[in-house]
């Protein structure tokens, strides 16, 4: 059964005793070290509930196999920890760094993006042989390294803890992708019904504006790409309580949303046409009734939960429709930075959107990523670490448009107010939806 209320229960080799984490102390080494252990064991727990022959296929460039997300974040603690960090360790196959690196330019030459899905070999049973030698070796490595060593791997350590928890979602996001293309329709997870709830009319919160604090202010860990910490202007505004609902994306569709080029920015009415789009992605007329599939296979749509998997694109118009706007992600920043980060993420089980519960501020964090109208770019004194991992944010900050918040499909504990994700503004297959937002 699919169940990530209790992590724990799916350990790898070389865990803690449970006895001791009980008495981890936070930022302790002890502490860092269960992390780094249930991050990895939830990466196994993702695939188990796949076949062999679910983790090889490749259905789109930006996608990739479940074998590949297993190998190549397994590369990561492979090349930048193990082998600069670890006396006597050795790759256990030195063209796995050919293989399984993604996109980092100082780390060598690598297979093709698109062509990852063509790699029947490694097996998905080798993958798993290399996952367990690298965390037997991250054990030792964890429990040798003096104090000076220590404190320069936990940041790395840390920050691939925080890749390999982005990969996870991703597993999530590109099994969907597959399974929708497959014409049985295939359920990753049972479904399990959310709690009841109706779309009430979104409250208009009303925020002050002013000169404010904005990005990481250093205390534990963030992408290099939330700070520096800096002072942005705000005008007055006001955000919506709710995130906008399949219910009021319907009624986008039955006004012609997707047949007016006067609400479109010209990007967006171009990808609509050659795109061929009239609904999110995943959404499917059946019978004359809309479904959408989802990680538990194809289910009516249900107009009180948020609308999810629509670009940048969509959610502009939806919002010039609406006479609203998207947020900037300081305004988005502002709101959420006295919110708990919590919401329907990955533990709940549910793997889609929920309807809202309750009055004020809600669903900041998790059900969907939610777009803003801020442009990916550096913030003031941002300067990439040396290195490889340098390459890991700032080499992408063009072209791209900040989402804020996690989704359904994000692990607990990775997402707070300062985190920023990044995509290009026709992507649709991540859990993306949107909030409104207003001048006051």
């Amino acid at each position: 059964m699919f169940d990530l209320r209790d992590p724990v229960g799916c350990r790898i080799g070389g865990t803690i005793p449970e006895a001791q984490t009980a008495r981890a102390e936070p930022g302790s080494r002890l502490a860092l070290a269960e992390r780094f252990h249930r991050c990895r064991a939830l990466t196994e727990h993702l695939a188990a509930h796949l076949a062999p022959e679910d983790q090889v296929p490749q259905s789109m460039p930006d996608a990739s196999p479940t074998k590949w997300h297993r190998a190549h974040t397994t590369w990561f603690f492979d090349t930048f920890l193990l082998q600069p960090h670890l006396p006597g360790y050795a790759s256990p196959n030195p063209t796995y760094g050919y293989l399984f690196n993604s996109y980092y330019e100082a780390s060598g030459a690598r297979h093709p993006r698109p062509q990852r899905g063509l790699l029947s070999r490694p097996t998905v049973a080798e993958v798993g042989d290399y996952r367990r030698v690298v965390d037997e070796a991250m054990a030792r490595l964890i429990e040798s390294a003096d104090d000076q060593q220590w404190a320069a791997i936990a940041p790395l350590i840390e920050l691939g803890i925080a890749h390999e928890e982005q990969h996870d979602e991703l597993i999530l996001m590109d099994v969907l992708h597959l399974f929708s293309h497959n014409a049985l329709r295939p359920a990753f997870a049972p479904f399990r019904p959310a709690g009841a709830g109706q779309a009430m009319p979104p409250e208009w919160i009303f925020f002050d504006g002013g000169i404010v604090e904005v990005g990481h202010d250093g205390e534990g860990f963030a992408f290099d790409c939330e700070g520096p910490r800096h002072q942005a202007l705000l005008r007055p505004f006001r955000l919506a309580s709710r995130l906008v609902t399949n219910g009021e994306w319907r009624a986008f569709m039955a006004d012609g949303g997707y047949e007016r080029a006067d609400i479109w920015l010209s990007d967006g009415w171009a990808t609509v046409k050659q795109e061929q789009w009239r609904a999110p992605l995943y959404w499917e007329q059946i019978d004359g009734a809309w479904q959408a599939m989802t990680l538990s296979g194809m289910h009516p749509i249900e107009d009180a939960a948020p609308v999810c998997h629509i670009s940048h694109y969509e959610a502009d118009a939806f919002a010039t429709w609406a006479g609203k706007r998207l947020p900037t992600e300081h305004e988005w920043e502002t709101a959420a930075a006295r919110q708990i980060p919590q919401g329907n993420m990955l533990r709940s089980n549910l793997l889609r959107t929920a309807p809202a519960q309750g009055t004020g501020l809600q669903q900041m964090f998790g059900d969907v990523w939610e777009w803003t109208q801020s442009p990916y770019v550096p913030y003031p004194g941002f300067r990439p670490p040396a290195g490889a991992v340098g390459e890991y944010n700032g080499k992408f900050m063009s072209n791209q448009i900040v989402l804020r918040g996690g989704s359904c499909a994000t692990p607990e504990g990775h997402v707070r107010a300062t985190y920023r994700n990044f995509f290009y503004p026709n992507t649709r297959w991540m859990f993306a939806g949107m909030r409104l937002a207003e001048d006051a």
